[in-house]
């Protein structure tokens, strides 16, 4: 399956140039891992090599804070390894809400309350969606 995608991405000058591009910021990731102390590093990553300018992506705001305060340091060292890098701009990273959902509160109604709705929806018509309604309610106060 490998070899299928390698052979298709290799085919196109488009799709080579990708190819190319992709295979640079991976050797940028590894050098950034090896210059980054260990707990900066697993919190950032290479966004993308726009010409001269490396842009990085922090998890949070503090990684933010770090990476900007070394960027020069990055800059000399990505030159020192012979990469023509004069800027290093960071983002944070947007990271997605997950969608937790609470449990729905439990709410009960008193024995003086229920017996109170019970007499209500008997003053109700039968065919009355308000006395469907309070029936509904009631039996479900019970089932807890």
């Amino acid at each position: 399956m490998t070899q299928l995608i390698q052979r298709f991405l290799g085919t196109g000058d488009a799709l080579a140039r990708l190819k190319d591009h992709a295979a640079r910021l991976m050797r940028l990731q590894n050098m950034l891992q090896q210059q980054l102390p260990p707990a900066l590093a697993s919190s950032c990553s290479v966004a993308n090599l726009k010409g001269e300018t490396l842009v990085l992506l922090a998890n949070g705001g503090a990684a933010a804070a770090r990476l900007k305060q070394i960027a020069p340091t990055l800059t000399q060292q990505f030159a020192a390894a012979g990469l023509a890098i004069t800027t290093v701009q960071v983002r944070v990273k947007v990271i997605e809400a997950r969608d937790e959902r609470r449990p729905p509160p439990q709410r009960t109604i008193s024995e003086s309350g229920s017996r109170s709705l019970e007499d209500f929806s008997a003053t109700l018509p039968a065919a009355s969606p308000l006395r469907e309604s309070l029936e509904r309610l009631i039996r479900r106060s019970r089932r807890d």
